[in-house]
């Protein structure tokens, strides 16, 4: 996809292909304070060197379009759990699910968990000046055992149905595990109870059905999901060494960023043969 930059009135300018804002860049060695988003944790997970050139050397990637009818399931899901938590009832689908003691969590500060651009779930790793942080779609409130539970809304259109196992062992979807481990992680570094059990609110498209009219159905499903932090601490740590590294670190053979970028570069002249080391190593 070719993506053409433009400003806040729709109108093409000029695109730099570099970050103008200081507080995106990090320099290795700084002291001062500096946030790293849930997603941006991700991007490391995936290839360490588009991370680095992101957020260090300030390289921009290609905008994309937003998911626009996914975020308005997310808006419309919002509010149907906002009328529950401000009667704390449990929500129409919990019976299904044995959830009858569970209700949507009333906290002050709910809204600025879910507003991952400004705010979210937020901690410091100790001993570091790295902030961790990540917008939370949902939280609920287990009565019973008194905890909390994390909650992500996800919306799709498949031909099959929903089932735990089938969702939760997709290749595409090992990624969804992560943010939840790290919300978990989040959550019990602010000092609260996380049941270990997580929800993934799956709406799923229904093109079963004979014609638009203009509605879509969906079906409402609840997949478990018992997250895991046992892995995070160390990929933390090594992602801070990168962040403070000045060498190009390794990159991901299977990064197609990676791949485009040597391969651009080779067609346009700026790269003499192949590099023998590219496929492990990169250029």
């Amino acid at each position: 996809m070719i993506s053409l930059n433009r400003n806040g009135e729709g109108e093409l300018v000029a695109a730099s292909g570099i970050r103008t804002r200081r507080s995106s860049i990090y320099v290795p060695g700084q002291t001062e304070c500096f946030r790293i988003s849930r997603s941006k944790f991700s991007d490391f997970l995936m290839c360490q060197r588009c991370f680095y050139l992101d957020r260090v050397k300030g390289l921009k990637s290609p905008s994309m379009p937003g998911w626009s009818l996914n975020a308005m399931t997310d808006t419309l899901l919002k509010k149907e759990f906002d009328l529950c938590r401000e009667q704390q009832k449990a929500h129409r689908l919990f019976g299904e699910y044995g959830l009858e003691n569970v209700v949507p969590f009333k906290h002050a500060e709910i809204d600025n968990w879910r507003d991952s651009l400004h705010h979210g779930l937020q901690y410091q790793v100790e001993g570091t000046n790295i902030i961790l942080h990540g917008g939370v779609d949902d939280v609920w409130h287990d009565l019973q055992a008194d905890q909390v539970i994390i909650v992500d809304y996800k919306s799709q259109a498949s031909s099959g149905s929903v089932t735990e196992k089938d969702y939760l062992s997709h290749s595409y979807h090992q990624s969804y595990k992560v943010q939840m481990d790290v919300y978990a992680y989040l959550m019990e570094k602010m000092g609260f109870d996380v049941s270990k059990a997580c929800y993934f609110y799956v709406c799923n498209a229904d093109g079963s059905v004979p014609s638009f009219d203009g509605k879509m159905k969906f079906t409402e499903t609840l997949v478990r999901y018992f997250w895991d932090t046992s892995w995070l601490e160390k990929n933390l740590s090594e992602m801070i060494a990168v962040l403070n590294s000045r060498e190009l670190p390794d990159r991901n053979p299977s990064c197609e960023n990676c791949a485009y970028a040597f391969e651009r570069a080779q067609a346009e002249g700026r790269v003499k043969g192949v590099d023998a080391t590219w496929s492990l190593r990169g250029s």
